[in-house]
């Protein structure tokens, strides 16, 4: 589990809070220690709670520049840290890890900072404003967005939104592919069904016939392309007796025409899973405008390109390999495998240049580029890594989030339920069966590059196995005993603000602890899971919470001291209506990033 240095930067951060303590303790014991190794010393909750509620390397970090045994600093280290005011038991256990329990006041204290921070709490500056540049989605608009995009979809918003919450300067982009062959085949797919719609009949098989691509898009949401192009241009796509005319005639128009068609579909379909990306930069564009070229100068005038010839691929025989010569770039110089080709042999640009012209238009505002990738987009990474690396002197860095396909399953069995798509799951169809809640956070349950097994039973049913309505319950219990507090002492009792001023030195039984201890790591969380881009953990976070809060519940039928409303003291009462409030307000931040909507009640 990652722990934290002293660069952590969240004001919430209890954690932080006392690795500043056990950094002063330790200047005091090694006074020579340096900044460097102040900064590698971490505090981390304990495996065993049994053994506290934090530890430290610190002892064993400085041991060997010391010179000194980690046991014994480590018993110097406990003796400085005994005496703070903060803390209840600290001790050395192992080889020098330091174990501290603190007073229960200051896990008391983390609830009024919950309801003070409101859903910022736990945010930091730990990006330090570092422009950042998230690319995700892109898919090519030649249809509605499908399951296959859905992940990396869900998986890129929440990661930005975790990247913001740590301070980082994020920009959300969308790459449309809309030039090349894909492009090509789409407005000859979209220009039949203009011809059908001005009443042409032309079998699919044999218009196919007459295309450069074939007819590779035959779904129903073209359709409607297709009339609206006959209701705006009539008969003159067409030849007099509606046959098909010369593409000069008719292809630009057609292409923009489906184009905006498929993008404003593709933007209507994010937009009901709660995306919205702030830039959408695209392809033709980049090409027209001349980036590619102005790349591989720039690659060229570093002497990083030359004339040569490819090895083989693996597996492929030699007399099925001709080789040609082709200009390459020496990415094996940036860490690649391989050198990679810009040029293919009749002299136009490989994919990958094209990608090395749009990824250095990103870099020239940004600091940092990830793009969330199928899991098929693997050996990509090391080559894209390289160039961008080359192109800006290694001052802008490219990470990818790799994203496994989801396997979507009712009763057992594999699921195509599209009823405009023809042969495969739209995101669309997805949203209207289990909703835009269930679809972010269930994608969102495990790490990005696992496989994943989406239920479509599973992720409706009113049961603890499912963690969408595990955590929903929560909040809606949260916000039942808040409703039902208001009532008993007034809305102005139960406010964030009065809540906060509140005494809560009485919450002191181990299952309130416990549940204050899991509400003082959500800042870590959000650090932590910025740094390793991975949102997942947020949403594994507000399940562990869920489950301490629910646990919570339980004991209060079992043992009334426990219970929220303690109709014999009101200031016990108040004490633990701020527990609940703070657990929803922690709740909902971390949902927020996750981007669902808590629940307020459950019917």
């Amino acid at each position: 589990m990652a722990g934290f240095s002293a660069t952590t930067t969240s004001p919430d951060c209890l954690f932080a809070q006392v690795l500043a303590k056990v950094c002063t303790a330790l200047k005091v014991v090694l006074p020579d220690v340096s900044d460097d190794v102040l900064a590698r010393v971490e505090v981390t909750p304990t495996r065993d709670p049994s053994h506290g509620d934090m530890a430290t390397n610190a002892a064993l970090l400085v041991a060997k520049p010391a010179r000194r045994k980690p046991f014994e600093i480590a018993k110097e280290l406990v003796e400085q840290l005994s005496a703070l005011p903060e803390m209840e038991k600290v001790e050395s256990a192992g080889p020098g890890f330091v174990n501290m329990t603190l007073k229960p006041e200051l896990f008391q204290h983390v609830a009024a900072a919950v309801l003070k921070r409101g859903e910022r709490f736990g945010h930091s500056t730990l990006g330090s404003g570092k422009r950042v540049n998230i690319e995700y989605v892109s898919t090519n608009p030649t249809g509605p967005v499908h399951v296959g995009h859905c992940r990396g979809a869900v998986v890129g918003d929440a990661l930005a939104n975790l990247m913001q919450a740590a301070g980082y300067q994020v920009t959300k982009e969308y790459y449309v592919n809309d030039a090349g062959n894909q492009v090509v085949a789409l407005t000859w797919a979209t220009y039949w069904r203009y011809l059908q719609a001005i009443g042409t009949s032309i079998d699919a098989e044999i218009f196919s016939e007459k295309t450069p691509t074939g007819l590779q898009y035959q779904g129903a949401y073209l359709i409607p392309v297709g009339e609206a192009l006959a209701k705006e241009h009539g008969r003159s796509l067409a030849t007099p007796d509606g046959g098909i005319a010369p593409e000069e005639q008719w292809f630009s128009i057609v292409r923009h025409t489906a184009l905006t068609h498929m993008m404003a579909m593709i933007k209507e379909d994010l937009a009901a899973l709660g995306i919205h990306h702030e830039i959408f930069s695209s392809e033709a564009e980049i090409l027209k405008s001349g980036q590619v070229e102005k790349a591989i100068a720039h690659l060229e005038g570093k002497s990083l390109l030359y004339e040569g010839v490819l090895e083989p691929p693996k597996g492929k025989k030699l007399d099925d390999w001709e080789a040609r010569p082709q200009t390459l770039f020496r990415s094996t110089d940036f860490g690649d495998d391989a050198d990679r080709p810009l040029k293919k042999s009749d002299g136009s640009n490989t994919y990958f240049a094209n990608d090395i012209g749009y990824h250095a238009h990103k870099a020239s505002r940004s600091d940092l580029l990830i793009d969330v990738l199928g899991a098929d987009h693997g050996g990509y990474v090391s080559r894209m890594r390289a160039a961008i690396s080359a192109l800006t002197d290694g001052k802008t860095a490219f990470e990818v989030v790799l994203c496994q396909i989801v396997r979507i399953v009712k009763d057992g069995e594999p699921v195509r339920m599209s009823k405009r798509a023809g042969t495969f799951v739209t995101l669309r169809d997805l949203l209207d069966e289990v909703g835009r809640d269930a679809v972010r956070f269930t994608m969102l349950t495990r790490k990005a590059d696992a496989q994943m097994e989406f239920d479509l039973n599973a992720v409706v049913a009113q049961t603890r196995d499912n963690p969408v309505f595990y955590v929903n319950y929560a909040h809606a219990r949260c916000r039942s005993v808040l409703r039902l507090g208001a009532e008993k002492y007034g809305s102005e009792a139960v406010t964030d603000a009065a809540l906060a001023a509140q005494d809560l030195s009485d919450l002191t039984a181990p299952e309130e602890l416990a549940v204050l201890r899991r509400i003082a790591g959500f800042p870590r969380q959000i650090e932590a899971a910025a740094q390793a881009r991975e949102p997942h953990r947020i949403a594994t976070y507000c399940i562990d919470l869920s489950s301490d809060f629910h646990a919570l519940w339980n004991r209060g039928r079992e043992e009334a001291s426990l219970r929220f409303i303690q109709d014999h003291s009101p200031e016990a009462t108040m004490a633990r209506l701020a527990l609940v409030a703070a657990i929803a307000m922690t709740l909902r931040a971390g949902l927020a990033i996750l981007g669902v909507e808590p629940v307020e009640e459950m019917r």
